[in-house]
């Protein structure tokens, strides 16, 4: 605690003195780098909002000169700007330090051979996951994303130990061996580290049974730093640990702002401790979760893990519902791969939901599928209270996507 405090006023007298956006919204709020004191006189500081990332585009929260930046990395901006983040060489240091430690406790170790499936480029997660692989002292091999056939080609041939990429590509990477005529438990992978959404339980099993691997989670943002914020321990596979001597976790209630105690589920804000180019206080990253006491790493904090965010919620007919909580309920049923959409419709004035499902390839040719879909529909029904209509799919029928998987489609008029 005595290193956070330390870590912390540094922070954010560094983001006061270097970041106008930070001096003002100091200012504006009435407080001061030194009237931080003790950890929980951080909860007086103004909150930092994925908009004001947008307002300040390109470079307005750097807190170096721009010459001092050695890489950018920034969000798709499919939905306005893009979030611009930048590291400098220190930064890249630490980061590179918080994946090698997260692969570590992923059961990842040195000499080992990791196949690196994100996205290189803008998106943080390939050269993120790259150079903590490198920093571990592990061999890469830089596959990024897409090309389904050729990633089962390389892990084939160059029997990796572990692979990190997206859960739902990972299902998609099943299907690819499927298409070869591999069995996916025949490769040469053991562990599997996955994140960048939202993901159960329930497809952790499906990933270790299709795989035969240990599957844990890995836990990142641009805003905060990239992969390896958080990470599960394979031991325990209990939610994950917050690597806290570089990023403080809060957890809020959304509406109120306000701090909530360990244990308590509520959104998730992360403060950089010791990022120099991009300083981020207070940043609400709208995760769902709640912090606890840690397992497998005792002297750090864990998080709960994340299966919703507040901006992905569904409100339909009056009832919230998360995609997460969709997937639990359709992976249950043995008949369900893990591959679905939501399809969001508005009929009248009422808004509709559509489940499109994917079976099993034996499933679906022999299952009644008016059967199967009315029960999904009661189970969904009964668990979370909201009527639906489920359409089952044979395989190959839902879209696959080379990253993060499109869960909602929402067809509902602006």
């Amino acid at each position: 605690m005595a290193l956070q405090r330390e870590k912390l006023r540094w922070s954010l007298r560094h983001a006061y003195e270097n970041v106008p956006f930070y001096r003002r919204k100091f200012d504006e709020a009435g407080v001061h780098p030194s009237d931080f004191r003790q950890l929980s006189d951080l909860a007086r500081f103004p909150f930092t909002k994925k908009d004001d990332l947008r307002e300040n585009y390109p470079f307005g929260l750097f807190a170096v000169p721009r010459e001092k930046i050695i890489r950018l990395h920034g969000s798709s901006g499919t939905t306005g700007k893009p979030i611009v983040v930048g590291y400098t060489e220190a930064d890249i240091r630490m980061w590179s330090d918080v994946v090698a430690r997260s692969l570590r406790a992923a059961g990842v170790v040195p000499g080992m051979m990791v196949h690196v499936a994100y996205g290189y480029g803008l998106f943080t997660g390939g050269l993120g996951a790259h150079y903590g692989v490198e920093r571990l002292g592990c061999t890469v091999v830089p596959m990024s994303g897409g090309m389904t056939e050729r990633q089962v080609q390389v892990i084939t041939d160059f029997r990796p130990d572990a692979i990190m990429v997206t859960p739902s590509y990972m299902l998609a990477l099943a299907d690819g061996f499927a298409r070869a005529g591999i069995d996916p438990r025949a490769s040469s992978l053991k562990f599997g580290i996955f994140g960048a959404e939202p993901w159960t339980n329930a497809m952790r099993q499906e990933i270790e049974q299709d795989f035969g691997i240990d599957a844990t989670d890995i836990y990142g943002l641009s805003e905060v730093i990239g992969p390896g914020v958080a990470q599960e321990c394979v031991e325990t596979k209990d939610g994950l640990h917050i690597w806290e001597d570089h990023f403080y976790p809060e957890v809020i209630d959304p509406l109120t702002g306000e701090v909530l105690p360990d244990g308590a589920k509520g959104e998730l804000v992360f403060t950089s401790l010791t990022k120099e180019a991009f300083p981020i206080i207070r940043y609400r990253t709208r995760d769902l979760t709640r912090l606890l006491a840690g397992t497998a790493r005792p002297g750090m904090r864990r998080m709960e893990k994340i299966t919703g965010r507040s901006d992905d919620m569904i409100i339909l007919r009056g009832v919230n519902l998360f995609p997460t909580q969709i997937e639990e309920i359709l992976l249950s049923d043995t008949l369900c791969t893990g591959h679905y959409q939501l399809e969001l419709t508005r009929e009248g004035r009422m808004d509709a939901l559509t489940i499109h499902a994917e079976l099993h390839a034996g499933s679906y040719a022999q299952t009644d599928l008016s059967g199967f879909s009315t029960r999904i529909s009661k189970r969904i029904k009964d668990i979370i209270g909201v009527s639906t209509r489920v359409c089952a799919h044979g395989p190959g029928e839902i879209a696959r996507a080379d990253g993060k998987a499109q869960r909602v489609i929402d067809k509902r008029p602006k």
